[in-house]
């Protein structure tokens, strides 16, 4: 037995000195990383969203092996992996539930990046990363909703691209391009099918480009102060533990949907094949894109709100400097955590309005919205970080939890 093990040992030592994968996974997420230790469970939801990431792509790609990427064949393959394909049904309702769940997940860890300040240096580039993973994962959904062929796919992805148009010069250009003629059609399906499928493995090079920006700082801590090494554990078994905890949790709420409420978070009217002859009575996108399709709805000129969408998106980047305050944590922010949740409350309120018919109070709240939206980012944010007094800041993370000496 000895000798067994001293030959399995001798053969991993030789695999790892020249491919060393199980060293750079210890590295990154094992005893080797250490993590602060007094992460909460807002935490998880990092490691939850790369785990709908995988979920993601493996259902992905067992969908694509029944799918057809034509107009006239399209939806019937849908159906056809609903009814007649082992277990499709399944697959399919993971795949589609996924999205949303995928997007809880990394909204709820935007959040928390927020809150505790976790985009303030040295994280600028870390943060950049997730923004443009946020993006990446935004035009992967819109062209996944496109791939079932109903009313709702062909709608919002005509009513989407024509945005494009609003651009001078080159925007013609660009919807031409992304039709592949001069009307959604099959060069259109063809097109958004290979980049569905391919921008997911994209994301997952965020991913990893993401985990690795992370490991040059380290990992920010609800109190947002610099953790001595005293105060750090390893990662592995302590915060996988904790994870493996918080995924389960997280699959329970994300099964309960798949199993006994599939289409509760879809719209209807995609069951319904495609017609360009018809037109639905309203064309909304998916639930984690209305508030930036409500942002788009609120400014009547097409240009402006297509560049106040991008640009609600866009801002983003530059928020590690739009945040003047030295302080990370809104623990410790009493003025900036009150502006916090109103901008929380401010971002459901543009998602609801994001559902309804762009008149009367919805369109006159995403404007207030809108307005609100670009006011904290670029007005209140800058004057509350210069003029709020923070509450003062713990020595070390083990004296907030620890009695002090009398």
């Amino acid at each position: 037995m000895d000798n067994q093990k001293s030959v399995w040992r001798r053969a991993f030592e030789w695999h790892e000195a020249r491919l060393p994968i199980i060293s750079y996974i210890d590295h990154a997420v094992g005893t080797q990383y250490p993590a602060p230790k007094n992460l909460n469970y807002f935490w998880n939801f990092g490691f939850i969203a790369g785990f709908m990431l995988m979920t993601m792509i493996l259902t992905g790609i067992f969908l694509a092996m029944n799918y057809t990427d034509h107009t006239s064949m399209a939806f019937d393959s849908v159906e056809h992996i609903m009814r007649d394909v082992n277990y499709g049904w399944l697959i399919r309702y993971m795949h589609f539930n996924g999205a949303s769940f995928f997007f809880i997940a990394v909204y709820i860890h935007i959040f928390r990046g927020l809150y505790y300040g976790s985009y303030k240096a040295p994280r600028e580039v870390l943060w950049w990363i997730g923004v443009i993973i946020l993006i990446v994962m935004m035009a992967t959904a819109f062209m996944g909703y496109v791939l079932p062929w109903g009313q709702m796919s062909f709608w919002g992805a005509k009513v989407i691209t024509s945005l494009f148009t609003a651009i001078p010069v080159v925007g013609d250009a660009i919807t031409t391009l992304l039709w592949g003629g001069f009307g959604v059609d099959n060069p259109t399906l063809n097109r958004f099918f290979s980049l569905h499928y391919l921008l997911p493995f994209v994301i997952l090079g965020l991913v990893v480009l993401h985990i690795w920006a992370l490991h040059i700082p380290g990992s920010n801590n609800p109190l947002g102060i610099d953790a001595a090494p005293a105060d750090k554990i390893p990662f592995h078994p302590y915060y996988t533990a904790k994870d493996a905890f918080g995924v389960g949790v997280f699959l329970l709420f994300y099964f309960a949907v798949v199993f006994y409420a599939p289409n509760a978070l879809g719209d209807p009217v995609n069951y319904v094949k495609a017609n360009p002859l018809v037109t639905p009575n309203s064309i909304v996108p998916e639930w984690y894109l209305l508030p930036f399709y409500a942002i788009l709805r609120a400014i009547p000129n097409k240009l402006l709100g297509f560049i106040a969408m991008f640009g609600a998106l866009l801002v983003l980047f530059v928020l590690p400097w739009l945040d003047t305050s030295r302080v990370r944590s809104a623990t410790f922010r009493p003025v900036y955590r009150v502006f916090f949740w109103l901008f929380l409350l401010n971002a459901i309120m543009l998602g609801w309005c994001g559902a309804q018919h762009p008149e009367g109070l919805p369109l006159v709240l995403s404007r207030l919205g809108t307005a609100w939206y670009f006011l904290h980012m670029i007005v209140i944010l800058p004057v509350v970080g210069w003029l709020e007094t923070p509450k003062p800041l713990p020595v070390s993370i083990s004296q907030s939890v620890l009695k002090p000496a009398e």
